[in-house]
């Protein structure tokens, strides 16, 4: 049981869940790509769809 001290802080924390919201969110989207462009980013492993959205900005020059 915990002292009254510590259940008037633990009442006065705001209570935060899950991942922090991110500033900029991705966007769901569907894309149609074709199978040899898709085939080799996954040769290199996890994280295949961040670096089609790296090359992705760099084309578009942002």
């Amino acid at each position: 049981m915990s002292t009254p001290y510590w259940v008037e802080r633990f009442s006065k924390v705001e209570v935060q869940r899950g991942r922090p919201k991110a500033l900029q969110p991705k966007v769901q989207t569907t894309i149609r790509l074709d199978a040899d462009v898709i085939e080799a980013f996954r040769k290199d492993g996890p994280g295949w769809q961040s670096r089609i959205n790296a090359a992705l900005r760099k084309a578009a020059g942002l």
